[in-house]
């Protein structure tokens, strides 16, 4: 079961729960929070826009719950919660196409100086598979486009 990235939510938070928190601890919170937010344990008196937003948060916990106490999805959802985090965090010099690059023959690779004086460099058989690439001295990164 896959999920889509796009307009990722962050599901431990859905769920009041942390990435280190085990499976019968996030069971635990998902069935509390799916016992208050479930539409069938709604009282009469309430709101009809409440009752709708209340239907809204129900879906989305019950969301996260499919993703997260799944062991497949949930390392999958793991993976890509660390590496979005990991491309948020280094500094992102500039956006490249791959033909500003310098293609060097010998090496079969593109390389682009950096402003500290060392080298982005992507190997031909890379191309299809890297976004962004980091300098060889420094900690900046480019994003090939």
């Amino acid at each position: 079961m896959a999920f889509e990235r796009i307009t990722q939510k962050d599901w431990y938070k859905i769920l009041g729960a942390k990435p280190s928190d085990s499976l019968a601890e996030l069971k635990r919170k998902y069935q509390k929070l799916a016992l208050l937010y479930h539409p069938d344990k709604q009282k009469a008196d309430v709101p009809a826009g409440e009752v709708e937003e209340r239907v809204q948060r129900f879906i989305e916990i019950d969301q996260a719950w499919k993703i997260l106490g799944n062991e497949e999805t949930k390392k999958e959802y793991d993976l890509q919660q660390r590496e979005d985090n990991l491309t948020k965090e280094w500094p992102l010099h500039a956006q490249i196409c791959l033909e500003e690059m310098s293609w060097n023959e010998d090496e079969q690779c593109y390389t682009l100086s950096c402003r500290c004086g060392g080298n982005y460099t992507v190997f031909k058989s890379e191309t299809k598979d890297v976004s962004l690439v980091c300098c060889d001295t420094c900690s900046l990164v480019i994003e090939i486009l």
